[in-house]
């Protein structure tokens, strides 16, 4: 059995896999907002999981940031306190085993390509739509990292082809404007909507208001749509994907799936676009079950 951590902007989760992917245990928690306070979560979560299976168990980690090759420490997170941070180390010694740590995308990417939406694809790219932005690469059934770490990082590339008003673009806490995560994730949503209306509503709640025929809250609806199309598009064209799975708070929204492609091939570059553009098989829980599998099924710590 492995167990699989899915740390996450808003929540915790950690979950106990059998050798054959069923999540045995599973609980959830808030994610506290200090590096001290999360490593205080996770010892009990991960230690309470282990007593469950009752034998040892590998654990994994996904977190919304990479681990540096240069420093082992992490970086790009948008969980801000996380970075710079020996967390990999922190947690191995007080868990008293090693831990893998990666991306929550790669996470979430592995586990859809595994047995997921998107099983038997030759390459897969997981989309993150939460309270980040981020994307995960799969070819040939292994995450694909990077020499830097950084494979599939599309949320801190700029909005492609932006109009006159959207340059340049929102200010990101990565330093820089107009950054996908901007625009394409949840409070980037609700920020787009309410500088249109100067009324703030939650992203759950304006796609509900936009089912129920609100015309502002469709409006902004729509315009996150055209913007999904765009920027999936600049992906298509670079790494051309068999398919593309999204996850996170906005892969709920139904629509998205019949909307957004009908749209992206105004930018992609071919006469026909084959690529699919789906749900997660295994809902906000594909992150964690793609967290234990950093390891091998037979591995020990």
């Amino acid at each position: 059995m492995q167990i699989g951590v899915d740390l996450g902007g808003s929540k915790i989760e950690v979950a106990l896999l059998s050798p054959g992917g069923d999540v045995l245990y599973r609980r959830r928690t808030a994610t506290p907002r200090s590096y001290r306070a999360v490593l205080e979560s996770l010892v009990p979560l991960v230690g309470e999981a282990a007593q469950e299976a009752g034998e040892p168990c590998s654990v994994g980690l996904g977190i919304p940031g990479t681990i540096s090759p240069a420093t082992g420490l992490v970086k790009n997170a948008n969980s801000t306190w996380l970075n710079g941070r020996p967390l990999a180390q922190d947690l191995a010694e007080i868990l008293g085993q090693a831990v893998r740590i990666a991306n929550d995308a790669n996470c979430f990417a592995l586990s859809e390509a595994r047995d997921g939406a998107a099983e038997g694809a030759d390459s897969v790219f997981g989309v993150i739509l939460g309270t980040g932005v981020g994307g995960g690469l799969v070819i040939d059934g292994k995450g694909h990292i990077g020499a830097n770490a950084i494979a599939g990082e599309w949320g801190h590339n700029p909005l492609p082809w932006p109009g006159t008003d959207e340059s340049p673009g929102p200010p990101c806490w990565c330093g820089r404007h107009g950054c996908i995560e901007t625009f394409l994730s949840g409070p980037g949503l609700s920020r787009d909507h309410e500088g249109r209306t100067a009324r703030h509503l939650e992203a759950e709640v304006l796609v509900a208001r936009a089912a129920a025929a609100d015309r502002d809250s469709a409006a902004s609806l729509a315009r996150y749509e055209e913007r999904l199309a765009r920027a999936l598009a600049h992906v298509i064209n670079i790494v051309d994907p068999d398919i593309v799975v999204l996850g996170g708070g906005m892969s709920n929204v139904a629509r998205l799936y019949q909307n957004v492609p009908a749209i992206w091939g105004r930018w992609i570059f071919s006469d026909r676009v084959d690529t699919r553009l789906v749900p997660p098989k295994h809902g906000d829980s594909s992150g964690v079950r793609g967290a234990a599998w950093l390891w091998p099924a037979d591995a020990r710590s």
